[in-house]
């Protein structure tokens, strides 16, 4: 038997869905809500309205993807200000310092934790994905 705070976080899931960033293309939400906290799933740098990466490299892409993760989480009735924890994946770690520049206009101190990794390969051959857990209030 599961223990009794595994079915209060069950019941309480809600996905969270919206047009300013790109719909999910397989069996996952943009994002799951769980109590006071938000899930993103991964998010390119793709531009909702065309579906395209936009023009140049790692920092448009990255400022995208950012973007993305912040039309979500609105969305779900938090902000940038709320995230705690992100994990930014990179098809190519040489691109960390660009990414990083960019990442840097989304938040300030206290900054969420974050991990960053580099992958092999990324979905429709992306620079970066970068998903976020927030907590709301």
């Amino acid at each position: 038997m599961l223990p009794l705070h595994h079915y209060q976080i069950q019941t309480n899931m809600k996905a969270i869905s919206t047009t300013k960033a790109p719909g999910a293309i397989g069996p996952y939400s943009q994002a799951i809500q769980a109590g006071d906290f938000v899930y993103t799933s991964g998010q390119l740098g793709l531009n909702p309205a065309t579906g395209a990466f936009p023009e140049g490299g790692i920092k448009e892409q990255t400022r995208q993807s950012l973007s993305n993760v912040k039309a979500i989480l609105e969305e779900a009735g938090v902000s940038m200000t709320d995230v705690v924890k992100t994990t930014v994946f990179l098809a190519d770690m040489g691109d960390f310092a660009e990414m990083n520049s960019v990442y840097a206009e989304f938040f300030s101190e206290p900054y969420p934790a974050r991990s960053a990794v580099a992958v092999k390969t990324l979905p429709k051959n992306a620079l970066v994905e970068i998903e976020v857990v927030a907590c709301g209030k």
